[in-house]
């Protein structure tokens, strides 16, 4: 399905509960359930987190999580319903956040996901991201986990 009037916003506590079926659903499956509602809920309210959500009507079809530190950001979790896949639903989520990090003055963003993923890492590749290494039995004791980075500005010293 070719996504049509979605709309971006920033996520709120009444979106936990989709949200965490989402990653439930799309990110954690196979591996149990960590982002459970009240999990997405307590990130939500975290001042340090910044979290959006892409609507098709009144329907949530994709969010994204991010958590900002001094200057590195750690994008938690970024998901989109498969029958919005590749409809630039995806890169529009990263792309707000990509600009809250850098009128943040974050220097890079870093983020985690299974090794074997590999829509995702063409995804991450595509928005400018590298592959910086792998982390063996990171998903519960399971699976290997592939680091990525995206440099958005030299660090200060």
């Amino acid at each position: 399905m070719k996504a049509r009037n979605v709309t971006l916003r920033l996520a709120n506590g009444g979106d936990a509960r989709a949200i965490a079926a989402l990653s439930r659903d799309l990110i954690e499956h196979g591996l149990g359930w960590s982002w459970t509602p009240e999990r997405v809920a307590r990130n939500l309210a975290n001042p340090d987190t910044s979290a959006v959500v892409a609507c098709e009507g009144a329907r949530l079809i994709g969010f994204a999580i991010m958590y900002f530190g001094d200057e590195a950001a750690h994008l938690n979790l970024l998901a989109v319903r498969a029958e919005y896949q590749r409809a630039g639903v995806g890169r529009r989520l990263f792309e707000w956040l990509r600009e809250s990090a850098l009128v943040a003055g974050i220097a890079v963003v870093r983020l985690e996901l299974r090794a074997s993923n590999r829509a995702g890492r063409r995804f991450y590749a595509s928005l400018g991201f590298e592959e910086t290494g792998f982390v063996p039995f990171y998903y519960r004791g399971r699976e290997t986990a592939l680091r990525m980075a995206l440099r958005l500005r030299a660090a200060t010293a």
